[in-house]
This record gives structure tokens, sequence and C-alpha cells, in this order.
């Protein structure tokens, strides 16, 4: 398997996040904007791509970094906004060729930036696809 299915991931990950109800007014982007963004919001980030292909098929798998970013005084919003990332994830459908064989999510990391002004929460997941 190659890198192939890499688009119609992101925009799987993309259409499940704005899709989430709970996820309703808050942000998804794949970059920061310029000069940063203020309030709450969820950014799709880095992605490592592994073969997974087998005896029955060409596949990979996926490991998607998703951030939830806020400015709010402590980490409560931010993990509201992190559990409705990965209910959102639970329903991933590629939306073209190929499928979603299953999502699992892997980790979490928490942490406040250096001035303390903002609360970032890095999830992992990882999802692997058959062609």
């Amino acid at each position: 398997m190659s890198y192939a299915l890499a688009g119609a991931v992101q925009a799987a990950v993309h259409a499940a996040l704005i899709a989430e109800g709970d996820l309703a007014g808050v942000p998804v982007l794949d970059a920061v904007p310029p000069g940063g963004a203020g309030g709450t919001f969820v950014l799709i980030g880095a992605e490592e791509v592994r073969d997974a292909s087998d005896a029955t098929g060409a596949g990979a798998e996926h490991r998607v970094e998703i951030s939830v970013r806020s400015d709010a005084a402590g980490f409560q919003a931010a993990k509201g906004v992190a559990a409705a990332v990965c209910t959102a994830m639970e329903g991933l459908a590629l939306p073209g060729p190929g499928r979603v064989v299953g999502v699992r999510f892997l980790k979490a990391v928490a942490k406040r930036s250096g001035d303390g002004t903002e609360r970032r929460i890095d999830l992992t997941f990882r999802v692997r696809v058959e062609a």
C-alpha cells in the first residue's frame, strides 16, 4: 500500500468532526491561522502512515494527530471538546474508494503553553484502511 488514501483519510476526519453535534460552533482547521487563533478550536495535524497490507489485499495504518487548542482558563473546556473528537472518530468512513477497517484511540497528551495562556490536548488515533 502507499500514501494513496491519505487525502481521503483527512477528508473523512474533517467530515466526521464537523458533523459531530457536540463540536457545533468549534472551528475545525488543518492549519493555525496567521497570527494564531483565539478561543477553542480543533486542529487536524500530523500523520504517519505505514504499510498494513496482508494476504487479503492492500492496506495502510494512518496514525493521525488531532489537537484541541483553547485559551480558556482551565482544561475543562478543552477536555469536553477532546471527548467529542473521540466520539466523532468512532464513525469514520472514507468518502471515496477504500474503506476504514478500524479506528482506535492511542493516546492523549494535555499540556499548557509556556506562558500559560493556552491549553492543548494532542490526541492520536490509529486509522486502518483498505484499498
